[in-house]
């Protein structure tokens, strides 16, 4: 597993090798190949979420350009007549979304890869599901998995990652669960924490940027409050009133585990009014301070020569920012879930190579991971996420290889909000998962009922 920093290159090195070192053996025999077939040259598969597909082959042309690759895609008949051809590649792509529907043509080809690649791993997360069950189908001889981020809402993620790459090593679910799971989430069992990085720390790659790039620039990160106007607050504060009568009589009705879509939808309508209450709130014509705020800083950065990323977690809100920015001349680009995969590629080698884009309105949840946007050197979070490890990797688009100037992260948070609370518990969270697994890398273990109701006091 390869975490952190600098994991597609990484990859594609140990893929080159390979290739290198079968076609040197060839070279040794020529014309007798058949004497060598148990090591005859194979493809290696990457499996990615489909947005990183195109991604993949335009990395490998550029840093590994001897490897002939292909994107599995097209319709179904397209994609049979691509999985025969298998032999004839070194780098083969596809997308979990793909893979879990076209695994009964894998199967059938029987193919067996030297290496499969599991890209952004944190969608193996959940064993149960079909991505899971699918690529643990395919043949290979090595199995790797990337991710920024192991461990997103529990430890259990954590272990089916390794029952991917490595089945078996952390035991069943069950022993797991029961010998480090419980112990560790439930009780900060510190021997147990122990005994389990002592087992993966040998399997896991790790390495900040700063230990690898020492000459990359610096990352400054500054928390900036804003106050809510008095038409906003007192909208924040009646329906947080309203949210804590209605969830109390919720829970004690249908008790708190059937109460989770309630509570989830209350936690989203207080932060929606953080962000801005017409997010919800049909005719409202007063203002956001947080978004008069973050218009303010855009203005100043862009008229000193800054290109910056914007992300939020509402694609909602960007409607609104679309808006303001238009009103202040400043040019910008969008990118949500509903962005094609071509599209985000132009949009991204734009934004780099043209100094009048000087926004990127960016969805958390569509362009948190896997784009290189190193034109940019400010990053604005416009409303907090409930995973760090999000928005760290997030910040990461630009923060990268290729970044020479130094970058500048602004974390906007609502005083005396659910916002605050939510960055509250973030940095309590991450110094617990920090302390376990010495990984900066997560958030959130399934919150309990006290810290829930926290985030309502």
């Amino acid at each position: 597993m390869t975490w952190d920093f600098g994991k597609t290159i990484q990859m594609l090195s140990v893929i080159v090798d390979y290739v290198q070192n079968e076609q040197e053996k060839e070279d040794m025999i020529p014309g007798q190949e058949q004497l060598i077939v148990s090591n005859s040259k194979r493809a290696s598969l990457v499996v990615s979420p489909s947005s990183l597909t195109l991604n993949w082959q335009n990395e490998a042309k550029k840093f590994a350009g001897e490897l002939k690759t292909l994107v599995i895609r097209g319709t179904l008949s397209e994609r049979k007549r691509q999985i025969e051809e298998l032999d004839q590649y070194d780098l083969v792509i596809t997308s979990y979304d793909l893979l879990k529907r076209d695994i009964e043509l894998y199967d059938e080809k029987a193919y067996h890869f030297r290496y499969i690649i599991a890209d952004e791993a944190q969608y193996l997360k959940n064993s149960n599901t079909q991505n899971a069950k699918a690529i643990k189908k395919i043949k290979a001889d090595t199995r790797y998995a990337l991710t920024g981020t192991p461990i997103e809402n529990s430890l259990a993620e954590l272990w089916s990652i390794f029952d991917f790459i490595m089945p078996g090593y952390l035991f069943s679910y069950r022993t797991f669960k029961a010998t480090y799971e419980t112990p560790i989430v439930k009780g900060e069992d510190e021997e147990a924490m122990a005994k389990l990085r002592m087992l993966i720390e040998p399997f896991v790659l790790r390495r900040n940027k700063k230990e690898v790039l020492t000459e990359l620039p610096d990352k400054t990160i500054t928390v900036l409050n804003n106050e809510m106007g008095e038409e906003q607050k007192n909208i924040y504060l009646n329906y947080l009133a309203q949210a804590k009568q209605e969830l109390a009589e919720e829970i004690d009705i249908n008790g708190y585990e059937k109460s989770q879509m309630q509570i989830l939808a209350a936690l989203t309508r207080l932060r929606q009014i953080c962000c801005h209450p017409s997010l919800f709130i049909e005719d409202y014509q007063e203002g956001s301070s947080k978004l008069d705020q973050c218009m303010e800083i855009i203005e100043e950065a862009s008229n000193s020569g800054h290109k910056i990323l914007l992300f939020s977690g509402y694609t909602s809100m960007f409607e609104i920012m679309e808006k303001e920015l238009k009103q202040l001349g400043i040019s910008y680009f969008k990118l949500t879930g509903s962005t094609k995969v071509e599209e985000r590629i132009k949009m991204v080698d734009e934004f780099n190579k043209n100094p009048d884009i000087k926004v990127f309105l960016i969805s958390l949840k569509a362009g948190g991971t896997g784009l290189n946007l190193t034109g940019a050197d400010m990053v604005i979070h416009y409303d907090p996420w409930w995973n760090l490890s999000t928005e760290n990797q997030a910040t990461d688009r630009a923060y990268r290889i290729g970044q020479k100037n130094n970058v500048q992260v602004y974390k906007l948070i609502t005083k005396n909000s659910i916002e605050e609370k939510i960055y509250e518990l973030q940095q309590r969270k991450a110094e617990l998962v920090d302390n376990m697994l010495n990984t900066k890398t997560s958030f959130i273990n399934k919150l309990s009922r006290e810290e829930i109701m926290n985030l309502f006091a």
